[in-house]
Formats: structure tokens, C-alpha cells, sequence
């Protein structure tokens, strides 16, 4: 930038984006002493298209990073409440030695400004509006020392770090810069929500859709499935996802099908236009490592910029989370060596995540392809949805909740599934 002035700064660690999984990164390596810079380009508080249902998953990072949770604002639930095949079924999360027995709503309009924060207490040196642009190079060996960036006002920056952690989301404009695409053999979603108000916003159960109808639709069901989630403010979180496993994938307007899945909803629960609040959003899911390697030259993905939401039901922030502590992790580790050893423990991140998710994505990859089929999707909630231990079972799978160790029969043959099946 010859002729501009640059302002420079420096830091052991670099994260791009402060998202959950972004924050969570920061907040573990703060923990640990590292010197971290948190990079986001909005201001809070901000919107983002979320279905603002945390499992018992999520809720273990909440808790691991000293969040409270009993304050206004949170919704806790006690489960899953199943629909489909005539039958509605009401499933506790399990009791396990390895995760809390409750999960919460919360909106993400300011859900991930108190993750910033706690990141920013912690020791993080948090910067709003600094919209990263791309990385910098070291000419010699081309390893990534840095990002560029701007501040709203277009003043140039730029920040140098021996790792670059990058948690920007679906749009991964840092693994894009490096030529790290998208899989298109990995599993896609696309999800649409509304908020509206309605009696049932105290709901203590996550409500989940396995068939949806519209009123014209009668006995054909239209694609995807759909979410009922009471945020206990007045107001409840609609939506619906689809797979790119679907027919239907984009050949459908998202937006008019959760319009006229709503519409074949009783008039009572207030899932009408008037009842509206702001409008119908939507917003990509990469599923199942959609995106690798998740290092390279010196950046690490976490979050939806590594495609980790959960194919088998579409949740991303416990994911973003774990995969944020995980990056920490490794970090912290490899800055502790010598410069010529870091790079090792730097490359371990990619085969600690396989170890973690490999075979239980492969999994989620194979069930995306089943689901994805609306006959099959009947076939299974028929014959399986009046069976409650089926369903618990199912619920375990879905969530990914066992204990690794010990545990009853469905943990036992989950956690061996996953082991013995390939990772992705």
C-alpha cells in the first residue's frame, strides 16, 4: 500500500471473527496466557439466522466458559418434542455423566455478544468493525504471518501473529482466500426462520417437525423438516431446513414453503402474519467437514468456515464452540515449543477433529442421503415413531449425546458405530 499509512499490531494468536466459535477460540487461549486479538467485522449487538436451540452440548461450553445462564433471556427446556407418523413424542434429554440434562433458547441477537465478552474478560483484546480482507504472506515461504484489514471508515490495518485462527462463518473468506473451497461431495442445508409472537413461547420442550404439510398439500409432504423453539420472551423461533439430499433442493421457494407449512398450523399458537415479527430469514449450513484441510500455512478453520454443523440435525454452535476450545488447545500447545517444532503440533489439529467427529460425520452423511428422500422419510417415522425406546435411541444419535465411557446399551453401540465406520 505504497503511500498509506498502515496501522500495525501484534499478538501470539489472530481470530478472525467473533462468533461462538470464534470467541470460544479466544476465551480458551486468554485462559491460558496467550496474547489474542478477536477480529470482528459488525458491531454488536447483531442479527444472525439461527434456530437459538442450544442442546445439553452446547449448554458444556457455555458452562466450561463461566457463561450464566439462569438470567432473563434464557429459556431452558428439558427435551425434544418429536412430530411425525400421526404420533407426537416428548423425549427428556439423557441423563449423562458427560453432559448437562437440559438445554436453552437464546437469541442470537445479542447470544454471541456476551460469548465476545467473556472472551474480552478473560484477557481477548476484542476489535468491532475491523472487516478482515486477507492474509499475509511471508514471501519466503508463503506460511500466513497475518491478516489485512479495514475499519468502517476504510483506514487500513494490519495484524501479524505466528497462527491465524479463522472463524468467519458460511462465507470462509479467509480458507477461500487460500484456495481451500468447499466439498461439494459433503452435505448442505439450507435453513429459513421467523419470530412470531405466540402463547407458546415458554414451551419447556425444542419442538422438531419430521413431516410438514401445507393446507393445499393435503396427504403430500413438502420437503425438509421444521422447528418449533419458545425463546420465553413473547416469542417463538420458526423455521425449517432442507438438505441438498432433497429433490427439492433449490428448486423451491423456502420462504412461501414455511408460509404454508405455518398456515396449516392452528390459528391459536399466532403463527400468522399479524403475529410476525421482522422477516423471513435464511442462511446456509455446511455440514459434515465441508470444507478441508482444516489447517494450512498456518490457519486453523473452526466453526461453519470448516463446515462443522452436525449433519443428522443441523446444529452448529456446539460444534463452532468445541471446535473453538479444541483450536485453543492445540494452539497453546504449539506455542509453547520451539518455532521449528510448532508447526507439527500446528498440523495435529485437522486429525484431532477427525478423532473427534470423523466417523460420526460419515454417519450424518449417510442419513442426510435417507432423509433427503420424503417416501423414505415416511417410511422411517411411520414404523419408527411409535417405538419410544427406538426414539430415545434416535434422540441420542441425533444430538450426539453418550458417554464415552460406560454408559447403557444405546451409548455403547453409537460410540461403536462411529469408531468403526471411516471418518470423513
Amino acid at each position: 500500500m505504497a503511500g498509506t499509512s498502515v496501522t500495525s499490531e501484534t499478538a501470539d494468536v489472530i481470530v478472525v471473527g467473533a462468533g461462538p466459535a470464534g470467541s470460544a477460540a479466544a476465551f480458551h487461549l486468554a485462559q491460558h496466557g496467550v496474547d489474542v486479538l478477536l477480529l470482528e467485522k459488525t458491531e454488536f449487538p447483531r442479527e444472525k439466522v439461527c434456530g437459538d436451540g442450544l442442546t445439553p452440548r452446547a449448554v458444556k461450553q457455555l458452562v466450561a466458559m463461566g457463561v450464566p445462564t439462569d438470567g432473563p433471556g434464557w429459556q431452558r427446556n428439558k427435551g425434544l418434542r418429536v412430530i411425525g407418523g400421526g404420533v407426537r413424542l416428548e423425549l427428556d434429554w439423557p441423563q449423562l455423566a458427560s453432559f448437562p440434562d437440559y438445554g436453552l433458547t437464546r437469541t442470537r441477537m445479542d447470544f454471541d455478544e456476551i460469548l465476545a465478552k467473556r472472551a474480552q474478560e478473560a484477557g481477548a483484546r476484542l476489535k468491532t468493525g475491523v472487516n478482515v480482507s486477507g492474509p499475509v504472506l511471508d514471501e519466503r515461504t508463503g506460511r500466513v504471518i497475518g491478516v489485512t484489514a479495514t475499519t468502517k471508515a476504510k483506514e487500513p490495518l494490519e495484524f501479524r501473529a505466528p497462527l491465524v485462527i479463522a472463524a468467519d462463518g458460511v462465507s470462509a473468506r479467509l480458507a477461500l482466500s487460500l484456495g481451500i473451497a468447499k466439498r461439494e461431495d459433503r452435505p448442505l442445508g439450507v435453513a429459513v426462520r421467523r419470530y412470531y409472537r405466540s402463547p407458546r413461547h415458554d414451551d419447556d420442550y425444542l419442538e422438531s417437525w419430521l413431516e410438514l404439510r401445507s393446507k393445499e398439500s393435503g396427504d403430500d409432504l413438502l420437503p425438509g423438516y421444521g422447528w418449533i423453539f419458545g425463546m420465553g420472551d413473547g416469542r417463538v423461533n420458526v423455521g425449517l431446513g432442507i438438505l441438498n439430499s432433497s429433490d427439492a433442493w433449490g428448486k423451491t421457494n423456502y420462504r412461501t414453503m414455511l408460509t404454508d407449512w405455518l398456515d396449516n398450523t392452528p390459528e391459536e399458537w399466532g403463527f400468522r402474519e399479524a403475529n410476525a415479527e421482522g422477516q423471513t430469514q435464511g442462511a446456509a449450513l455446511p455440514m459434515g467437514f465441508n470444507r478441508v484441510p482444516h489447517y494450512s500455512r498456518g490457519v486453523m478453520l473452526v466453526g461453519d468456515a470448516g463446515g462443522m454443523v452436525n449433519p443428522f440435525n443441523g446444529e452448529g454452535i456446539a460444534y463452532a464452540m468445541e471446535s473453538g476450545a479444541l483450536a485453543a488447545e492445540v494452539a497453546v500447545q504449539g506455542l509453547a515449543m520451539p518455532a521449528e517444532r510448532r508447526e507439527r503440533m500446528f498440523q495435529y489439529y485437522p486429525q484431532a477433529l477427525k478423532q473427534s467427529y470423523g466417523g460420526y460425520y460419515r454417519l450424518g452423511g449417510w442419513f442426510v442421503k435417507i432423509i433427503g428422500k420424503p417416501s423414505l422419510m415416511q417410511f422411517a417415522t411411520k414404523h419408527g415413531m411409535p417405538h419410544p425406546v427406538l426414539m430415545r435411541f434416535v434422540l441420542k444419535l441425533l444430538a450426539n449425546l453418550t458417554d464415552p465411557r460406560g454408559g447403557d446399551a444405546s451409548d455403547r453401540i453409537i460410540n461403536a458405530l462411529t469408531k468403526a465406520v471411516p471418518a470423513v
